[in-house]
């Protein structure tokens, strides 16, 4: 006990949650991005990427054996260490000719190892920790799981970018400005190449180099471009027309019964709207790419294109990715860029479009990945505690595992106030289960069909950084004053919390204000709201699972808790389309009344959480 009161929760807890959020981001969205630069079609990439997450969905069946065998601070260094050696697998084989099957089997193994280490350090952080301190830092972990989301998403695919930079031809930097200022008539370049004979290098330039685009489209007209431009670099091998095959099947029409539900709850309680036609449709630019010089037989050069800088308002539609080859290599490429209709204000962006080699640049990136995980894993042999309470439960015989793997689960609803508490689990967070599906469309839909009318780049700014930092601070200031008056206490204020936040909503929708901070303004409170009510939800779980079992019992809770999400969320959008916006916000505070009453049947220790009641217990002791 006294060695581990000498190793401070700070030396350990952030880059425990931090190599916890990591992996997950590297399975889930990094290897989207790698693919996606690799030159795998999008159908493939959606469809066997979207397999990787069910280790973390099944993750509650194989929780018993993390409690039966060995220790936690075993499962997390080992776990850690596999992850590091599958990361290095990655980077090993994405040069090699079936490159996309391997790495796939060992992204699955990366998820495997990772969803068992959350599992194990979940567990670990409940056996290390006093309940004060748990409360104390549950805030903390969140904080540093969500840094690890943005250093993935970020810094990781910034390094992969600036090697592809950095092992290729010149990059080639676009420059587009947008605003009423600039006509409004779409030109396309001339489709004859031209040969830049500026030097003997082979390189690649554009025309035009700076892009001008008018924020008034004729959308017929910009339709009959993007076909025209998808046609030219489809015919000229730049790009791989996807497959539709059998996969664009008719749907089934809805039965009597379904139509009828549908037209009850529109007539009954939908918003007497009149729905103005809305052109979704921005205006667009082309731009012409061309190949000073003919590559070797054999040779393949591809070219990536992405938004380096500006306002994201102005994307890229089409041209993402080039193939150059000796058979094409003298015919133009054409990148479309497009705005958001909503932008009417003058703005500008920059492209670049990189030819480095791109399996050296991700296998160098995955290779520092893994070098940092095998670092954190020895970092963690040795300052993890070890706390006397983190043990294996039975002997690893296999009758006892095989008996005590199924007396996890029936354990676990024999707890006092177990359907209380299942309850508790998928009903305290039905609003905002709701509500985060709808938050973004909110925001980006137009003002005549209830929306805000923000375009993508003020989304970004709106609910990516201000949300963010006000659902951080929130989950933060939470774990403090919990771990003060404990949860019992604290309750109420955050079931309260993420209930009445909700409203901010009802207020955006009703009066719709045009002030850029007041949206701000509402979004920072109702993600504060939500950072600091979800402490309640997060120390409950902890407190439920407190047994025998109590790592397998928590990844248990943690089913129910995605479960909670899951569901709600699957039929947001639907009744949002019903009945619009505003009655869908009204909707979002009734469900409030859910979190308020499973609040009400579940029992706390009064205790739990407080310093004083530890304080007491080791005087006890």
């Amino acid at each position: 006990m006294n060695s581990q009161k000498k190793r401070s929760p700070w030396a350990w807890i952030p880059t425990l949650y931090f190599a916890q959020g990591l992996p997950y981001v590297a399975v889930m969205t990094i290897s989207v991005i790698m693919y996606k630069r690799l030159g795998i079609s999008n159908t493939d990439i959606a469809l066997y990427t979207s397999w990787l997450y069910l280790p973390w969905v099944i993750k509650p069946f194989w929780s018993p054996f993390v409690d039966l065998l060995k220790t936690k601070r075993w499962w997390v260094v080992t776990m850690q260490m596999l992850v590091g050696a599958g990361l290095a697998g990655i980077a090993f084989t994405i040069p090699a000719p079936h490159f996309f099957q391997i790495t796939l089997a060992i992204f699955w193994l990366v998820a495997f190892s990772s969803a068992t280490h959350d599992i194990a350090a979940d567990g670990f952080y409940m056996l290390a920790l006093d309940t004060h301190d748990q409360a104390m830092y549950v805030g903390i972990r969140s904080t540093f799981y969500r840094i690890a989301t943005i250093a993935g998403q970020g810094l990781l695919v910034i390094l992969a970018g600036l090697l592809e930079s950095n092992t290729g031809l010149t990059p080639l930097s676009l420059e587009v400005n947008a605003g009423p200022q600039y006509a409004n008539e779409i030109s396309l370049p001339n489709n004859d190449y031209v040969i830049d004979a500026t030097d003997n290098e082979m390189h690649f330039f554009a025309s035009p180099a700076v892009l001008e685009i008018g924020t008034t489209a004729d959308p017929a007209k910009v339709d009959s471009i993007n076909a025209w431009v998808k046609q030219q670099n489809i015919a000229n091998g730049f790009v791989v027309a996807e497959a539709t095959g059998t996969q664009k099947v008719a749907q089934e029409k809805s039965s009597k019964l379904g139509e009828k539900i549908n037209t009850f709850i529109k007539e009954t309680f939908g918003e007497n709207r009149e729905r103005t036609q809305h052109q979704l449709t921005g205006n667009i630019g082309v731009v012409k790419v061309c190949l000073s010089q003919k590559p070797d037989k054999g040779e393949k050069v591809v070219l990536n294109t992405a938004h380096k800088k500006g306002d994201q308002s102005i994307f890229l539609t089409q041209g993402d990715r080039f193939e150059f080859t000796e058979a094409n290599w003298d015919k133009p490429a054409y990148i479309t860029i497009q705005i958001d209709p909503k932008l009417k204000e003058a703005s500008s962006a920059s492209f670049e479009s990189t030819s480095g080699n791109i399996s050296l640049a991700w296998s160098i990136t995955f290779f520092v990945l893994a070098g940092f995980f095998i670092a954190i894993c020895l970092y963690h042999k040795y300052i993890l505690p070890k706390p006397a309470s983190d043990k294996a439960v039975c002997e690893a015989t296999a009758s006892n595992i095989f008996k005590e793997f199924f007396a996890t689960f029936v354990t676990f609803f024999q707890k006092k106030q177990v359907w209380v508490a299942v309850l508790f689990m998928l009903l305290y967070r039905l609003p905002e289960a709701q509500l985060v599906k709808l938050i973004n469309p909110f925001l980006l839909d137009p003002r005549e069909l209830g929306g805000m009318g923000l375009t993508t780049g003020q989304v970004g700014l709106v609910y990516g950084t201000i949300g963010i930092l006000g659902l951080t601070i929130g989950g933060i200031i939470g774990g403090i004053v919990a771990a003060k008056g404990g949860l019992k206490k604290w309750l109420w204020p955050m079931a309260w919390s993420i209930s009445l936040t909700c409203a901010t909503f009802v207020y955006l929708s009703y009066y719709q204000p045009e002030s850029f901070f007041i949206i701000n303004l509402c979004v920072f409170i109702e993600q504060f709201g939500y950072g600091f009510g979800f402490t309640a939800y997060m120390l409950y779980l902890i407190y439920f699972s407190d047994g025998e079992h109590k790592t397998a019992h928590y990844a248990i809770c943690t089913a129910f808790m995605a479960l909670g999400m899951m569901l709600p969320g699957m039929a947001a959008g639907w009744l949002q389309e019903l009945i619009g916006y505003k009655h869908f916000f009204y909707w979002v505070m009734i469900c409030c009344v859910a979190t308020i009453a499973v609040c009400a049947f579940i029992k706390i220790d009064p205790n739990y959480g407080k310093k004083e009641n530890e304080e007491k217990e080791i005087e006890s002791k």
